[in-house]
Order: structure tokens, then sequence, then C-alpha cells
């Protein structure tokens, strides 16, 4: 059963990324790829996966960023800065153009949880999805001829035969940062959402009104380097065996 993208629905599944520890490993982009080669849909394909002009499917991608400490734009010329790894894929949208264009209606949102999928025996491989999603979350996978999408590892996440570990998206389980969670967001008492409501989460392109299920936690403010210096300066004396630890729990408290 499908609704359509305005209708609220009980659940809405989703993922919640903290783009404050996420190092840009590629781990969760890899996982990704090796699940859904071999899970829900048809394969996802390679044409071209080496050299200069690779090409191929990919439901997961990341994006990495030299921004300003305060969260400015992007730095122009060198000076004081971070890096910002920014993982992106479907954001399963409330309100999702990719479902309204479709012409055959094999985009749609599930009714019962809110994940937005596509039904590759209806799909003709038009592209309009693609068109119409602001976020470049669809791709077309050429051997196949149809479009793909993050499903949120539908075929993990329900499946009584994994342990409930690992009934969670691909992606969340491999993540070695823990900057991944997935969970009910339309359950305020759900652990991503009481993540949302403590780290100020974010929408992605807001301005769009697709209202994606998606949050990201925005990195935290860093204290700038002369002032950690300034602290373990500070910690010389008492930075001994015995006191270290206390020391650094100390020391992390005030960063």
């Amino acid at each position: 059963m499908t609704s359509l993208p305005s209708l609220p629905t009980p659940k809405k599944l989703g993922l919640v990324i903290d783009l404050d520890v996420c190092v840009g490993c590629h781990a969760c982009v890899v996982n990704c790829k090796e699940w859904n080669t071999g899970g829900y849909g048809s394969a996802l394909s390679d044409q071209h996966p080496y050299g200069a002009d690779v090409s191929g499917a990919w439901l997961n991608r990341i994006h990495t960023f030299e921004v300003k400490p305060e969260g400015g734009e992007i730095v122009a010329e060198a000076g004081e800065a971070r890096i910002v790894h920014f993982p992106k894929s479907c954001l399963h949208c409330e309100d999702a153009p990719c479902v309204t264009v479709c012409p055959t209606g094999a985009s749609y949102k599930r009714a019962e949880d809110g994940i937005v999928l596509v039904d590759e025996e209806k799909c003709i491989g038009c592209g309009l999805c693609a068109w119409a999603c602001p976020y470049g979350a669809r791709e077309m996978d050429l051997a196949a001829g149809v479009m793909k999408k993050c499903t949120l590892c539908i075929d993990r996440i329900y499946n009584e035969t994994f342990e409930e570990v690992d009934r969670i998206p691909a992606c969340v389980r491999t993540c070695p940062a823990n900057a991944r969670h997935f969970g009910d967001l339309a359950d305020p008492n759900s652990a991503v959402s009481i993540m949302v409501a403590e780290r100020g989460g974010i929408d992605l392109m807001p301005e769009q009104g697709t209202r994606p299920v998606n949050k990201y936690l925005p990195p935290r403010p860093r204290k700038p380097l002369s002032a950690i210096a300034s602290m373990l300066h500070e910690a010389e004396d008492t930075a001994d065996a015995k006191g270290f630890f206390a020391w650094l729990d100390g020391m992390l408290d005030r960063l």
C-alpha cells in the first residue's frame, strides 16, 4: 500500500547524522554498496569502477568541505579552518517530489513507516524523479535501466532472522565513529528524536519545502588551538600518572 507524499505516516523512519563526529572514512558508503548489491532489488552495477572517469550506482555519498570555524562559507584562502564531512543519501521526505512526478507510480512512500521506495518492475528509467529531487539522491543504474535510491535497508530492519543489533541500516551498523543513528522520528521519545531536540538537528535545504525526515546534527564550536595549548600548559604540573585520567576528563569537559 502506498500513500500520497503529503499524508502523515504513523512512523517516520529515518537517519540522524552527526556532522561533529563523522570522519569521512567512507565505511558507510562501502557497506551500503556491498549490502545493496546483494540485497533488495537489482544489484548496484559499476560500468567503470577505476580510473579518472569512474561511473556506477552508489546510494550513499560523502562530500567533504573546508569551512570556517564558526560554520560560515567555504574558506577561499589560507587560515584557520576545519574539515566537515557531509554524508548524503535519500532523505525520505514527507513531501517527496520524486513521488509526485513519477509517471508510472514506481516511486512511492510507504504508508506504514514513511520510507520512500522504487518499484523496479514499474520503473521505466525516465529520470524524472532524479530531476525533481533537490538533493541529488537518485541514481540511474545503467545495467538494470532503473532508478535506485536508499531504502533504509528495508530488507534488514524488518528481518526477524537477524539479531536485534543488526536490524538497522547497513551504513549505521558499520559506522566506526557512531555518527549515524536510525529510528522513528515521529516518536518524540525515541533516541533519534531526543538527539535532534538536544543538539538542534536541522533539515537539509528546508527552503525546498520537502520536509526531509533525515536530520543533521551540526558541528559543535571548536576552541582555537591556542586556547587548547594554554589548557595543556596549565595542566603540566597536575598531569602525573596518578591523576592523568581525572585531568583528561576535566579538560575534555572544557572543550
